[in-house]
């Protein structure tokens, strides 16, 4: 068989097996509600990662217009050769205060700042020590690095005491962690992690993806979230998420840790810099977390009234305090199928089989969005209840 023919017979499988994924074509900015071709109407989205409702904001789209004005779209280089704009520097002292670090350095994704760090600071002479269910982006992170790699129970401490004492005497021992974790909602046990990587004298790396701008009374993250604030020793994140919701990412750590990726790490030093536009629409982003402090609570107050609608109408969601609210529902196929019922109704919502979550754990991943009015969120529990009877999971 030719490339083409045997992959094609592959798609063929997963068509047949009900599991192949759909791209849906979004033809207006995202909100709350948004426009879709494939239903020639509008639809309430519950799967985007907009969590605090910024990716449309006025102000956060006209800091990224001004941008483009004020730097054009790009150097068309990688920052050592052609220069860093101030705007990168600006990115990235914000970062570092909203992280509680001496420093910060931005790339255009956080996979690409998570497989930037990882290699560039975890040698044949080191350890990872990594928990089951982190984001694909730190497994493969860890997997690109030369150092020692072990992988603990899901968020089981005794495992991860375990684990590092498996690799004490290591030149450098890191624990790789989600804050909160994607496909679950549940958040790391910061608190106990931070004690035991004092115990081993090991390092710990949070990507705090789904934290930042979530957790927290002021949005600052997991580490807020528990009172450690200052206590991480490297913390990653994204600017696609809540923080203007386009793309991005950053490392925050010690002045030493960014002085070293500068030299050692790849895609910094090989690829081109973050686009101006989005750098500037996260610093607007920033800005108004910080001035209204009110959507951070309106968005764990909307998170809540899902969470427990779902409940009062006989789902099971997962347990948690993030903004996620996974729906196990088992199969990958029925997942994929229920969300498509949900889409037909009017509701936005993505099914997850494998392999981004385990074989006979597919979900519906509902992420609330601060911007819910009361009446779409009454809308969204109709909605699942009707649907929810008509499959026959409630």
């Amino acid at each position: 068989m030719s490339l083409d023919e045997s992959l094609g017979a592959d798609l063929k499988a997963m068509e047949k097996a009900g599991t192949l994924k759909s791209f849906r074509h979004i033809t207006t900015p995202m909100d709350t509600e948004v426009a879709m071709a494939e239903t020639g109407g509008r639809v309430l989205v519950l799967s985007s990662n907009n969590y605090l409702g910024l990716a449309d904001h006025p102000e956060v789209v006209a800091a990224g217009k001004k941008a483009l004005d004020e730097y054009g779209a790009g150097t068309a280089s990688v920052r050592f050769i052609c220069g860093t704009f101030s705007i990168h520097g600006e990115i990235e002292a914000a970062l570092a205060k909203l992280s509680h670090t001496e420093g910060a350095l931005s790339y255009v994704s956080c996979w690409a700042a998570n497989t930037g760090l990882i290699p560039a600071i975890a040698g044949e002479d080191d350890a990872l020590v990594s928990d089951a269910l982190n984001h694909a982006s730190l497994i493969d992170g860890c997997r690109g690095a030369k150092a020692k790699r072990l992988v603990y129970k899901h968020s089981d401490m005794k495992d991860v005491e375990a684990k590092l004492a498996e690799v004490k005497g290591a030149r450098r021992i890191f624990v790789v962690t989600d804050g909160v974790f994607s496909m679950e909602g549940d958040i790391a046990r910061l608190p106990e992690i931070i004690a035991l990587a004092k115990k081993f004298g090991a390092s710990i790396i949070l990507d705090d993806s789904h934290g930042t701008g979530v957790m927290g009374k002021h949005g600052r993250g997991t580490a807020e979230h528990y009172g450690v604030e200052g206590q991480v020793d490297i913390i990653t994140g994204t600017l696609g998420k809540a923080l203007g919701g386009a793309a991005g990412g950053y490392v925050a750590g010690s002045k030493t840790l960014i002085d070293y990726l500068q030299q050692a790490s790849r895609p910094q030093l090989f690829s081109n810099a973050l686009p101006t536009t989005i750098a500037a629409s996260a610093m607007k982003a920033i800005e108004i977390l910080e001035r209204e402090p009110g959507r951070v609570e309106r968005l764990h107050a909307v998170t809540d009234k899902l969470r427990d609608g779902l409940k009062a109408r006989g789902f099971k969601p997962l347990e948690g305090q993030s903004a996620i609210v996974p729906i196990i529902v088992g199969d990958t196929a029925f997942a994929i199928r229920m969300s498509k019922e949900l889409l037909e109704a009017g509701i936005f919502i993505t099914g997850f089989g494998y392999p981004v979550v385990p074989e006979g754990t597919a979900r519906l991943r509902i992420q609330a969005c601060a911007a819910l009015s009361d009446a779409q969120i009454d809308f969204a529990l109709a909605t699942f209840e009707k649907v929810g009877k008509k499959l026959g999971v409630i």
